[in-house]
């Protein structure tokens, strides 16, 4: 961890649950809670890179599930459960940005892009609610896009479903406040992972993006992990139901 960032003493030991964990954005924020002292348990479909990130910290638990399955994911929770605890922080980060054509969208695509990117967020909170709440509280913080805002094109069914995201937070921000639960999405702009890199960043686009952007710099994965971490401690005790931008001032 770099010495200018912060430590939140609030996060040591705090067990925490996070999906997609296994690359890019989401194992920046597997890495920073464990440098933080949390235990914390992931799940995601990638089992290489997901043992890979699991064995770097003693304080690691991962499990191998696709999230489409519900009954998979609630499955991998309760080995997440036995291993690290009950959750007091859920991170629901995973998704996938494909590329579509509006033309080509069928009807099967459309509802396997909303159950990739959507579905799963709500019940992964079903299913550590409750423990959180025997708790007196928890954070969950879900994933959204700044895509929607800036009206990108070429992925309709990704940019419905992250636009959802919003409002899923407000109303179980609303639904789990009076048990201390607090509920926020972090909204990544175009961040440098290595997925972006090899499929999307071209120099063309590099440079078209820098421009809508308030910052030169691009954006990489650990700034949206700091944003996560933020949520997750006492520090933000008092925020739920936000929407907090990661995103160089590109909206």
């Amino acid at each position: 961890m770099p010495d200018n960032f912060a430590i939140y003493p609030s996060l040591e030991g705090k067990t925490v649950y996070v999906t997609g964990g296994a690359s890019g954005i989401g194992a920046e924020i597997v890495r920073a809670f464990a440098e933080q002292g949390a235990r914390v348990g992931f799940v995601d479909l990638d089992e290489k890179s997901g043992k890979a990130l699991a064995e770097e910290f003693d304080s690691v638990a991962f499990a191998r599930c696709d999230l489409r399955d519900i009954d998979a994911l609630k499955a991998a929770f309760g080995i997440l459960r036995s291993q690290v605890g009950p959750a007091s922080v859920l991170v629901n980060n995973a998704a996938r940005d494909d590329r579509h054509d509006w033309q080509d969208v069928t009807p099967d695509y459309w509802d396997e892009r909303m159950d990739t990117n959507l579905r799963h967020q709500f019940f992964a909170i079903q299913a550590v609610a409750p423990d959180m709440i025997a708790a007196g509280g928890g954070s969950i913080i879900n994933m959204g896009s700044n895509s929607w805002w800036e009206a990108v094109g070429r992925f309709p069914a990704y940019a419905t479903a992250k636009a959802a995201v919003h409002g899923l937070t407000r109303t179980m921000a609303r639904d789990l406040g009076e048990y201390r639960i607090r509920v926020n999405a972090v909204v990544p702009g175009w961040i440098m992972t290595d997925r972006q890199k090899e499929l999307w960043a071209t120099p063309e686009a590099l440079e078209a993006h820098r421009q809508d952007q308030c910052l030169p710099d691009l954006i990489e994965p650990v700034y949206v992990a700091r944003m996560v971490l933020f949520l997750a401690s006492d520090d933000a005790k008092m925020c739920s139901a936000g929407s907090y931008m990661v995103e160089a001032g590109s909206i």
